[in-house]
């Protein structure tokens, strides 16, 4: 009986490889008429070698706010639901990670601070004076180690679904999945896009309307490079050092996230001393479902 069920599940699992492999490649399923939400075109400018994309939005001359993307998601798709509000008074910039959005793919393994140097190179090319910088999930990371290697570039920090130390327990399992998901994702990245889709329908973070633009969004990804940027999350451990970052630091703390143990966020809050922590009761798309707590919050700390 075990291996007759075995042998059923290598022969699932092969079928569903080659019909992944040599079958159509599906389009999104759609509801109804489709929009994009949002309209905010952008520019490359060159850190080294590679070519970085960045949206600006809002008048040249407004307070700058710089807005620093999560894993997957690239800078549009993390902050489209806040990016046109913010505007409409300060001067709001959205950069692209490595591996992400229109920033072009580098292979090779790199650390949270490989993406901090880059994102302060983009700040640097479009000369940006020292700014308030939020940094959503991953791009939390990205923006305490930005804050400790370039310390001119940021007066004050919103870290916001993120940790010092985002992957605490279960970390072998954690780094097993991510080697498991790359390989999938060489096969095929449906699954992980419906997933996806799904999850966000569920919590009522996307509109049935933007799916066709979420789908393609989510498929423009390169499965190794997608899983280094976990892997680069994984090792990431600032308990060391970031209470000792001398700026106005306030932590957005998520009460009901699957992503980043809650824990794992309050703790970053008690570690920095932050000025202000804000609980949201929210999973971790709380950028998508509640927009009216960041746009409220960053308006508050910046003047226009």
């Amino acid at each position: 009986m075990v291996v007759r069920l075995r042998r059923l599940m290598e022969l699932g699992l092969g079928g569903w490889a080659l019909w992944r492999m040599f079958g159509p490649d599906p389009s999104p399923r759609l509801t109804g008429p489709q929009v994009r939400p949002l309209r905010v075109p952008g520019r490359t400018v060159f850190v080294g070698d590679s070519e970085f994309f960045i949206r600006e939005a809002g008048p040249p001359d407004a307070t700058p706010i710089v807005l620093i993307h999560g894993w997957s998601f690239d800078g549009e798709m993390t902050y489209v639901r806040v990016i046109d509000r913010l505007a409409a008074t300060r001067r709001v910039l959205v950069p692209d990670l490595r591996n992400h959005g229109k920033s072009d793919w580098i292979r090779g393994g790199y650390e949270i601070a490989d993406l901090a140097d880059e994102v302060a190179g983009i700040l640097y090319a479009v000369d940006t004076p020292p700014v308030t910088v939020m940094g959503y999930s991953l791009g939390g990371m990205v923006a305490q180690e930005l804050a400790r290697r370039h310390p001119g570039l940021v007066d004050r920090l919103v870290l916001a679904a993120t940790a010092a130390r985002p992957v605490p327990v279960r970390r072998l399992a954690a780094r097993a999945s991510f080697w498991l998901g790359s390989g999938l994702g060489h096969i095929s990245s449906i699954e992980t896009t419906r997933i996806t889709e799904g999850l966000l329908r569920r919590k009522q973070g996307i509109d049935p309307a933007e799916a066709r633009w979420l789908d393609h969004a989510l498929r423009r990804r390169d499965p190794y490079l997608y899983f280094q940027a976990g892997s680069a999350a994984w090792r990431f451990d600032s308990r060391g050092w970031v209470g000792a970052l001398r700026i106005p630091i306030v932590v957005v703390v998520n009460t009901r996230d699957w992503v980043v143990p809650t824990a794992a966020q309050r703790e970053l809050a008690e570690l920095t001393k932050a000025a202000e922590v804000i609980e949201v009761d929210a999973g971790h798309e709380s950028i998508l479902t509640r927009p009216d707590v960041y746009v409220d919050l960053l308006s508050r700390l910046t003047k226009p």
